[in-house]
Formats: structure tokens, sequence, C-alpha cells
């Protein structure tokens, strides 16, 4: 069973950019949507509205940088700071260039930190790469679901 990513975006039109394309990409995993920080910070608890979903982590989560109820810098320090949370990769995928974004991001332990590109095309050649790399080439840590099946 392949693990979702967990997108966390609420502009609608990146929110479908980044749907197409990560279809685009061919990926079989589920992509589950959440629109502001709090709500990502309850499917990854599981709590509230998704205290009923599978037990387990998203192979990858996209987060955006501007969020509404909790910035993705503060989603991003929440997820650090849990141990049973801390080992997910975290994608910021976000339009700021700003040096203290990015430099923040590897402070609280972003893996990864992409800039939105402008021309479509680069965008959906951007995240399908993102998508492909996160969710299937990545070497999980030890214990995770994919290294116990192949060392299985």
């Amino acid at each position: 069973m392949l693990k979702p990513i967990l997108l966390v975006e609420d502009d609608r039109r990146d929110l479908e950019l980044t749907l197409i394309a990560l279809e685009r990409s061919q990926l079989a995993n589920d992509v589950v949507v959440v629109r502001d920080g709090a709500q990502a910070l309850e499917y990854l608890r599981r709590e509230g509205e998704h205290a009923q979903r599978d037990v387990g982590n998203p192979a990858v989560i996209l987060l955006d940088l501007k969020l509404p109820k909790l910035t993705g810098l503060e989603v991003l320090r929440e997820v650090r700071a849990d141990a049973s949370l801390r080992s997910v990769p975290v994608v910021m995928l976000t339009s700021s260039q700003e040096e203290a974004d990015v430099v923040k991001s590897y402070e609280l332990g972003v893996n990864a930190y992409v800039v939105k590109p402008v021309i479509f095309e680069q965008f959906v050649s951007a995240i399908a790469d993102l998508g492909v790399f996160w969710a299937v080439l990545n070497e999980p840590p030890p214990g995770s679901l994919k290294a116990a099946r192949r060392n299985g």
C-alpha cells in the first residue's frame, strides 16, 4: 500500500496546478488535500475530521508557506517537534523567494525548499520531479513501511 502525499495549499489556482502536475507524473499515491495549517496538523495527528483516517504518515508533505490559521513554518515546527512525525519529509512549496523564509525553513528542518515556477510547464515538471523523488526514489528512515517491506 502506497503512502499518500499530503498537499497543504490554500490558493485554489496553485492547488489545481499542483494536482494536475502530480497527475501528469503518473504517481500511484493518493493525494490528500488540506487548505490550512490547522487542518494539516489535524490530518497528521488523526484528530477532528481526520480522526478515522488510516494509521500512518504520508510519504511527503508538500507545504505552502503562507497559509491561514497556522503558517507553513508553524506547521513545520510542530511536525519536527512531534516524535511520531519528525521523520516525514517536508517540502516547502511556495512562491516566496525571501531569504528569511528560506533560512527559517531550513533552521526548522525542512527537507527541501522549492519556489513555485511561474511558467506552467516548469511548474508541472518541478512538481512531477518532487513527487517521484519523495514518493518513489527517496530512501525512508529505518522502520518505515517501505524499508520494512524491502528488508522483509
